[in-house]
């Protein structure tokens, strides 16, 4: 038989842990309420409830839009990693957690406005209409992409779409998006830019750039914050001494407004008065929309390394979509058999695409040279002829993923 000691000492232990991880949740449950605390827009409750004179009475048809868009977000992240663990595409970065923010903003624009995103707005090339096989093209650099393999995965462009091309470098797209914005305001075209960046994007040079000049010139520009409370692993703590990233946009000289970035009705109706005023010429606004990162930063990161764990859990309770289909069952509008129906459908849709797009041939050697020049030069020529010559003897250019070994 163990003595009362070792007995106690057994049960001090267990105490110790459940209490241990007792503190844990609380703590990670008290992050989540500092950053989402009552300065916060929201209109949904956690569990997708809202109160009756809260609720914005939306569309129908424009509500049962944002969540499929939400979804097929969702179901094209999922897909994007499978491709890459599966070692069939070099590269993702996934948006799990933020499609709130990426259709609830989409979801206010005109066809006439102009889209510049960053790395982690998938969700806006396909609710402006982005076609699933050119963007799964984009992330096997084959010759079906629009860029023709000359960009990194993930950094789609759609022009016709009025959607910049994505680059790497954070926050350069605000001071393009503010150019295009003030040419609007010039030519009077009553055309609205909007631009993302992450809250690691405010600590660049390019974020305090292009919110000057929005600001001096009173351009017709929306500015999104992500605020996903890590720059990769960087927090938010080391990014500002502010209560508050939007705090930033009074020495701007323009609104600002924080919103709860996994209530999608909030982060729509904040984005809609906000494109509102830019087009009546009343000037920018910068919204910072507070939500977590659920996924890694991209495929290569391993978040274990610098989050806790607990974290995860306490925001996986605050699912944007989970919230949204709850509000959307209170409403009758959607049901357990609409949602299996939807399920089948993205999944048999992503399946397809991938199934073309993989049989789309590598981009040709000539290609490199195309889309630059009107008429090649004479050096150009002839480093075409050399290259083309070299081809021949290494033999046929084969399309793989360790063209991007990221």
């Amino acid at each position: 038989m163990e003595s009362g000691m070792a007995v106690m000492k057994k049960k001090t232990k267990s105490q110790s842990t459940v209490t241990s991880k007792k503190t844990g949740k609380a703590e990670a449950e008290s992050a989540v309420k500092t950053v989402l605390r009552s300065d916060c827009f929201r209109i949904m409750n956690e569990d997708g409830s809202v109160d009756l004179k809260a609720d914005p009475k939306l569309d129908k048809t424009l509500l049962l839009n944002i969540y499929r868009h939400m979804a097929l977000t969702r179901a094209f992240d999922e897909r994007g990693m499978m491709l890459q663990r599966q070692g069939r595409i070099g590269f993702y970065v996934p948006s799990f957690g933020q499609e709130a923010i990426q259709i609830g903003t989409a979801a206010t624009l005109e066809k006439r406005d102009w889209g510049f995103p960053s790395y982690r707005e998938p969700g806006l090339f396909l609710y402006r209409g982005a076609d699933i096989f050119s963007m799964l093209c984009n992330l096997l650099g084959n010759s079906g992409d629009l860029c023709k393999g000359r960009q990194m995965p993930v950094h789609y462009s759609f022009s016709k779409l009025k959607l910049f091309s994505v680059s790497s470098p954070i926050a350069t797209q605000l001071i393009q998006a503010v150019g295009v914005a003030m040419a609007s305001k010039i030519s009077k075209t009553k055309e609205v830019a909007i631009s993302y960046c992450g809250d690691g994007g405010t600590s660049e040079n390019d974020f305090h750039s292009g919110l000057t000049f929005a600001g001096a010139y009173q351009a017709p520009a929306v500015f999104i914050i992500t605020n996903n409370q890590y720059a990769i692993s960087v927090p938010l703590s080391k990014q500002t001494g502010a209560k508050r990233l939007v705090d930033k946009a009074v020495g701007y000289g323009m609104p600002g407004v924080a919103v709860d970035g996994n209530d999608v009705l909030a982060v729509y109706l904040a984005t809609k008065e906000a494109v509102d005023r830019a087009r009546r010429g009343d000037g920018p606004t910068l919204i910072e929309c507070v939500t977590f990162r659920m996924g890694p930063h991209s495929s290569s990161d391993d978040p274990s390394r610098y989050r806790d764990e607990k974290m995860f859990q306490a925001w996986a309770k605050r699912d944007p979509i989970k919230r949204f289909k709850n509000y959307l069952e209170t409403k009758k509008l959607w049901d357990e058999k609409k949602e299996k129906s939807l399920q089948e459908e993205l999944k048999a849709q992503l399946a397809e695409a991938v199934e073309r797009a993989e049989k789309q041939p590598a981009p040709t050697l000539e290609d490199l040279f195309d889309d630059v020049f009107s008429e090649l030069t004479p050096q150009l020529k002839k480093q075409k002829a050399e290259l083309l010559y070299e081809g021949e003897l290494r033999g046929k250019f084969e399309n793989t993923s360790e063209a991007f070994p990221l």
